[in-house]
């Protein structure tokens, strides 16, 4: 299947996709009826490093049909970059989002990943805040590789069950892997949700409007879980921060050489 030509904006050394909210939402929805295998990476800061550094995760991020700018780091980026009216699209937003959304429409959803116990609670509430939303079944996965035979009976079961969506909750990279392994086979729109289940099921919360809209998620993230995430933020953001105030310096002198050329002429 071909790649569906959408407007991106360059972040770093990634295509991220140039669309507000509600038009990604509207893209995704529009893939989903039509049960068409796409893959839809969520991402932030953390997701852009590691394509960064790995090459192999960078052509697969490449791959993907929509990279949404998760992070408000990527917000600001794009729209320092030309993209002056993008908004955040964050996989809490997306999941609420597409629930409310596939009430009105006969399109089901698949969630893949997390713990019986996770899920267990996204239903309760899921059931309790979009009551039309069509849940096509709930899968945990084991935190070993799937056997071949494992694998492809999880094929058919989502097949199988119609779903137009898949939500896969297996953390970042591994979850964008699984998704790029499954295109072509699972036909339906898979979205990389990472840890937005456990948010949403009530295990972890979630940071205030104003703490996200100021780009301080993190911190507050930090707070909560200081020593599973101090080694990742400190690997992650200050390098991203030297390379996004590279590539900001480098258009900004690009685009002076070019008013200058236009001057001259």
């Amino acid at each position: 299947m071909e790649k569906l030509s959408i407007p991106t904006q360059k972040v770093l050394d990634f295509q991220i996709t140039a669309l507000r909210f509600d038009d990604q939402i509207q893209t995704i929805l529009s893939w989903a009826t039509r049960r068409e295998s796409r893959t839809v990476c969520v991402a932030n800061v953390h997701m852009l490093m590691e394509a960064h550094w790995n090459p192999e995760f960078a052509n697969l991020l490449n791959q993907a049909d929509m990279v949404t700018p998760d992070g408000m780091p990527l917000v600001w980026m794009m729209r320092k970059m030309g993209a002056r009216y993008q908004n955040r699209v964050a996989g809490m937003d997306i999941l609420q989002a597409i629930c409310e959304q596939t009430s009105n429409q006969n399109t089901s959803i698949f969630f893949v990943g997390s713990q019986t116990e996770i899920l267990s609670r996204m239903r309760e509430k899921l059931e309790r805040e979009f009551p039309a939303c069509q849940i096509a079944a709930m899968e945990p996965l084991p935190f070993r590789p799937l056997t071949p035979t494992e694998d492809e009976a999880l094929i058919q079961k989502i097949n199988q069950s119609g779903a137009g969506l898949v939500f896969v909750s297996l953390g970042c990279p591994k979850q964008e892997h699984w998704m790029a392994q499954h295109k072509g086979k699972v036909q339906a729109v898979m979205i990389g949700l990472g840890g937005v289940f456990p948010v949403y099921a009530g295990i972890h919360k979630r940071a205030p409007r104003i703490v996200r809209e100021l780009g301080l998620e993190w911190l507050y993230r930090f707070i909560q879980e200081p020593r599973r995430l101090w080694g990742r933020y400190l690997k992650t953001i200050p390098p991203f921060m030297l390379l996004a105030f590279k590539q900001l310096v480098k258009s900004s002198r690009l685009a002076s050489m070019l008013h200058l050329r236009s001057e001259d002429c």
